[in-house]
């Protein structure tokens, strides 16, 4: 089993914190496959970002407010790419961790058939806003998702079978803008996955956001000062978050030093005393080629025995 990082770039074509992200995917680089969705190829000037660009045919024409088709993309392709990926990680140019790596992997470990997905009742007026179309469906699916979020493959299946199934309303709500921050919990709501009695999905932000100091009327708040509010910020949804991995916005001035310190000694003491126990799928296929082995052998002795 594996974890997909599905990075979408657009405008500088950069990751604002690539040397962060590249120190902190490397112990964890066994489990972790990295994907980048981008809009020009030409202006991608890491090598390392470049190593790990998904292939020209899948990248599609997409804006501000109409992103589904980089969604469905880059899901798409890292799906195809590598079988065992089970958890897939929504992020931006503008992510970066704000967990240690082992961390992050004891909550693979532990909930790698969970997503984590933040959902609740639209907070705007669709019959007034035409923000995803809502007002033409029922009051029921009038929902809002974050838009950065964690699945398991299981949720990512039913994200392209409702897109081919369902056609039309998948392009209704895609043509009334920003949609991908509605259309995922709809998706979710028509397979049932949203129902009380289900445990598929953890209604929590795998992203610390700060929507509360936006930087515009559709965007969150940009780390860039780390000033006392920022701090006290951070600090607040760590011990409040328990399924908090990442931080966005973080702008390329934000302090290196600070990002640094919440990610490997804020909760160094906690970190250190966790046990790591793999997954038995993820045992299993370490040592299946050894298992399969024995079971032979096994089998001739036992055959030899008979023949005797």
């Amino acid at each position: 089993m594996k974890i997909a990082l599905c990075f979408i770039i657009s405008y500088e074509h950069i990751l604002n914190k690539e040397h962060i992200w590249r120190e902190w995917i490397e112990p964890n680089k066994d489990i972790i496959n990295i994907y980048f969705y981008y809009k020009e190829l030409h202006k991608i000037k890491s090598k390392w970002i470049l190593e790990h660009t998904i292939p020209i045919n899948y990248i599609v024409d997409t804006s501000y407010y109409h992103v589904i088709p980089a969604y469905l993309s880059v899901l798409n392709f890292s799906s195809i790419h590598d079988k065992e990926n089970t958890w897939f990680c929504m992020l931006t140019d503008s992510c970066c961790p704000i967990i240690s790596p082992k961390h992050f992997r004891y909550l693979f470990y532990n909930y790698y058939k969970k997503s984590i997905f933040s959902w609740k009742q639209a907070w705007w007026n669709p019959e007034f806003h035409k923000r995803a179309n809502l007002a033409k469906f029922p009051k029921e699916l009038w929902l809002a998702n974050d838009p950065w979020f964690i699945l398991t493959k299981e949720n990512v299946r039913q994200i392209f079978h409702f897109v081919k199934t369902q056609s039309v309303i998948t392009k209704t709500i895609c043509n009334g803008g920003l949609a991908n921050e509605s259309l995922f919990a709809i998706i979710f709501k028509f397979y049932k996955e949203l129902d009380d009695k289900k445990e598929n999905i953890i209604c929590a932000s795998s992203h610390l956001t700060d929507w509360n100091r936006r930087s515009s009327t559709t965007s969150p708040h940009i780390f860039k000062q780390a000033d006392d509010m920022d701090i006290q910020f951070i600090k607040n949804e760590l011990e409040r978050n328990n399924y908090a991995v990442f931080i966005r916005k973080v702008d390329p001035e934000f302090p290196d030093d600070i990002l640094k310190y919440y990610i490997y000694e804020y909760n160094k003491v906690s970190d250190d005393s966790l046990v790591l126990v793999e997954p038995f799928e993820i045992t299993f296929e370490r040592y299946k080629n050894y298992i399969y082995f024995c079971i032979v052998i096994t089998a001739l002795y036992v055959l030899y025995l008979i023949l005797l």
